[in-house]
């Protein structure tokens, strides 16, 4: 995994509560085993009309959005099933970072071990964002070591787990961090023989 240090980029904003990852990755998209090739996918039912052509009142398809790397988005992302595919999707599609006030557990946990930042945020900042966001683009700076996201005239912290910061610093999924531990496990081994 690539990590995560500083990152300035666009935002998209999502100002919809209680998107569960049904939405976020519709179900009969599951098939794929690899974890590539979601992106295309991301918010299905929402991004293409019936006929399948781009929707054009969809927030991800505004022309302000397009290459945005940044999703802020409101209460509860992430809900629902369970998938791990939801945040393959969001990071295929080209997020490195999702804002919101509060995330649904799992699919925090799921962010992180792929890679991505989840950050939750105060929901008055969040609203900032997502009122500067929702009709221009807006660009951010993420400073996870610092624990701070700047612009022009925004500036807030945020609290993550000195775990999980210190996996994304690096890059690491949970195999890379046990590996760091390399030396003691065979240390180990050659104990027990």
């Amino acid at each position: 995994m690539e990590p995560i240090i500083t990152h300035t980029g666009t935002i998209a904003t999502m100002d919809r509560v209680n998107v569960d990852t049904d939405q976020i990755i519709p179900k009969q998209f599951l098939k794929r085993v690899e974890r590539s090739g979601f992106g295309q996918f991301l918010f299905f039912d929402w991004r293409f009309l019936k006929d399948g052509s781009p929707n054009p009142d969809f927030e991800l398809n505004q022309p302000h959005t397009k290459g945005a790397t940044i999703l802020v988005a409101a209460h509860n992302f992430g809900c629902g099933s369970s998938r791990e595919h939801a945040p393959w999707a969001l990071q295929d599609y080209g997020f490195k970072i999702i804002i919101a006030p509060s995330f649904a557990d799992i699919f925090y946990n799921n962010c992180v071990k792929n890679g991505m930042l989840p950050i939750r945020l105060d929901e008055k900042k969040v609203n900032q964002l997502l009122a500067s966001g929702a009709n221009q683009a807006v660009e951010i700076t993420v400073d996870l070591e610092a624990q701070k996201i700047t612009g022009e005239g925004f500036e807030a912290s945020f609290e993550i787990d000195p775990y999980w910061k210190e996996m994304l610093l690096n890059g690491w999924d949970e195999i890379g961090r046990t590996l760091t531990y390399e030396d003691k496990i065979k240390e180990y081994e050659q104990r027990i023989g």
